[in-house]
């Protein structure tokens, strides 16, 4: 069976929406390409002599490549594409250049074309994350591994709004803690929290999709029994108390989720937030005093932001 591969160059903050946009086309995966990543420094067991080829990546903005069985693409869809794109506007999102571009790949390519671009990476000073075809030893007993299958739209490990969060978490985390992941996609969150010691967490998304994927990379890492996944509307379908909560999602999100933390949060707790681009840096913060939180901390990647708050 050929593919369809469908490539999009949008603006970063834009990457999310773009991702939705063309799994509700159908679409079967999602590469992104991120400019951003050019400049960052990559800690990985191969040396000098892994980098990356600026061929691959935009001056600018993201690529985000998408692939659909050729049975089920239309034609059409490139134009409805584009301008579902440019309607994004409306939201705050920056859809320019917003050019879609095609072409049909074998199956082989298609296969290969994934594993060209995932190696091991060492996001933190515990935290790696290798995909599943990848061979890979930790180099300290304290070195968390985790294990992905990257045939999926979102959660890599590579992407800085993801670095970052890993790395609050273990900042801020304490072993033993409840964890909430809202927005989980993939469930890298769900699973570093886990390996890093959480008792029990919740992982929570609306995207059915996500849902399923979630569960099969935990599953993978074996850590069924920390990590409970279920659908929904952000903290609407949870019920129970959590140490700690993050949301790896977009400011226009996370800020309306903000007024229903401290029914879920323990006293003291803390809640990491991720995927905010530097532009609503202020938004999400204004939001966070308004409902009495601090922010204890705030690191950055490129154009991205995360911070950990406490009330």
């Amino acid at each position: 069976m050929d593919w369809i591969e469908v490539r999009v160059h949008v603006g970063a903050d834009a990457e999310e929406a773009v991702c939705h946009l063309l799994e509700t086309h159908g679409a079967e995966g999602c590469a992104i390409y991120d400019s951003a990543l050019l400049h960052r420094e990559w800690n990985t067991p191969f040396g000098e002599w892994y980098t990356l080829s600026s061929e691959d990546y935009p001056e600018e903005g993201v690529w985000i490549t998408a692939y659909f069985p050729e049975s089920v693409y239309q034609d059409e869809w490139a134009k409805r594409l584009e301008q579902q794109i440019r309607d994004l506007a409306r939201f705050g999102l920056n859809p320019l250049p917003g050019r879609v571009v095609t072409r049909r790949l074998a199956e082989e390519s298609w296969a290969e074309a994934w594993k060209a671009y995932y190696k091991p990476t060492r996001i933190t000073s515990r935290l790696t994350v290798k995909p599943r075809w990848e061979t890979y030893h930790p180099e300290s007993p304290d070195e968390a591994v985790i294990e992905l299958d990257p045939g999926m739209a979102f959660g890599t490990g590579t992407h800085p709004t993801t670095i970052l969060s890993m790395k609050l978490m273990e900042r801020w985390m304490k072993p033993g803690w409840r964890v909430v992941d809202v927005g989980c996609g993939s469930g890298i969150l769900s699973i570093a929290a886990a390996k890093l010691g959480a008792s029990s967490v919740t992982a929570l998304d609306l995207d059915p999709v996500a849902v399923e994927k979630a569960r099969e990379n935990i599953a993978i890492n074996e850590v069924d029994d920390q990590i409970t996944v279920q659908k929904s509307d952000l903290l609407q379908g949870y019920h129970g108390r959590a140490h700690l909560i993050v949301a790896n999602i977009l400011a226009e999100i996370i800020v309306p989720l903000i007024p229903d933390l401290t029914r879920v949060m323990e006293r003291e707790g803390i809640f990491l937030a991720s995927g905010i681009i530097k532009q609503k840096e202020e938004t999400v913060t204004d939001g966070l005093s308004e409902q009495g939180f601090h922010v204890m901390e705030m690191i950055r990647e490129g154009d991205w932001v995360a911070l950990a708050a406490r009330t």
